[in-house]
């Protein structure tokens, strides 16, 4: 059996061993894949394993012998899974794997913004503090979390993680979501989109990214939001309109805007919000924390083991 990983090196830069998968069979791992470069690397390996690295139509018709594309991650939209169905081959998905890491990320986001840590480590560095002639200083506003209102795009477990959280924080929380009141725990409230943008001091997308979803945040939806709001995003970067919030963060209508993923990754140097004013971007880590991708590993792992055996899981097509 022979297994092939085409962009290794954004899962494993190597401090996670591919040991368990080498045990399942004759194991190649790329740390990247050029487009020109996927049917060249995937040979006749049965099993392709990608984390971005895009399988399409015109690519999944030229495959030799794949039985089984692995996508290492939960969104999996870099193959066309109609294509691969058509032709038999299996995918799956890595699920839940991240809601933790994400979850936290969402939070050192907006502590970023309320206590400006990273602003004032700088000015002590730069000697600002030491000048001061009081015992404190700061030329930022500072705010609590506590009695803020926080409105969730979409409660699936990343939002519903990032709920409890806040709730810990003493903020009130709002959920535009599919789930019915009765299925909301205590402290959650449902509302509709429009209610949810006019009522939160804090918004943040955790919807998945569809027709209906894409360039949900515009100039028409920020502006039904508090002038001042805080918008978050480690959903997917086309949830928002980026020249819309580029606008909203220049006239103040927006506070902030808070993003680990970018419409295009890595962005152009030209994309508005690179150098927006109270921008902060991050550069698509939330999910890759060492414990988050020893549990994709695992779950890697258990996928394969599951095909091999005949009975597949986290399939997606």
């Amino acid at each position: 059996m022979k297994i092939v990983v085409l962009d290794g090196q954004g899962v494993n830069p190597g401090d996670i061993s591919w040991n368990r998968i080498e045990e399942l069979g004759e194991l190649t791992v790329y740390p990247r894949t050029a487009p020109e470069e996927v049917l060249q690397h995937v040979g006749d390996a049965e099993i392709a394993l990608t984390n971005k690295t895009v399988f399409d139509a015109n690519i999944i018709a030229q495959l030799k012998n794949t039985k089984y594309i692995g996508v290492l991650a939960t969104g999996y939209n870099v193959v066309d899974t109609k294509a691969a169905r058509e032709r038999g081959i299996v995918v799956t998905n890595i699920p839940a794997y991240s809601t933790d890491s994400v979850a936290q990320m969402v939070f050192a986001h907006l502590l970023n913004v309320s206590n400006h840590v990273e602003h004032y480590a700088e000015e002590t560095r730069n000697g600002v503090w030491s000048r001061c002639p009081d015992f404190c200083y700061w030329n930022k506003p500072l705010f609590e979390l506590a009695g803020k209102t926080l409105g969730i795009v979409g409660l699936g477990n990343i939002g519903m993680k990032v709920a409890q959280i806040a709730q810990a924080f003493g903020m009130n929380v709002l959920a535009y979501t599919s789930k019915t009141p009765d299925q909301l725990p205590e402290g959650i409230r449902k509302t509709t989109l429009d209610g949810l943008f006019g009522a939160s001091d804090v918004v943040s997308l955790h919807c998945p990214l569809t027709d209906t979803t894409r360039e949900l945040m515009n100039n028409i939806s920020i502006e039904k939001m508090r002038d001042g709001a805080i918008l978050i995003n480690t959903g997917r970067g086309p949830l928002v309109n980026e020249a819309d919030v580029a606008d909203a963060l220049a006239s103040g209508k927006l506070g902030a805007y808070c993003a680990d993923v970018l419409s295009c990754e890595p962005p152009s140097p030209s994309n508005p919000l690179v150098g927006a004013p109270h921008a902060f971007i991050t550069p698509h880590v939330a999910w890759a924390t060492l414990e988050a991708r020893l549990r994709l590993m695992d779950i890697a792992v258990n996928n394969i083991k599951s095909f091999l055996e005949g009975s597949p899981t986290n399939v997606v097509n």
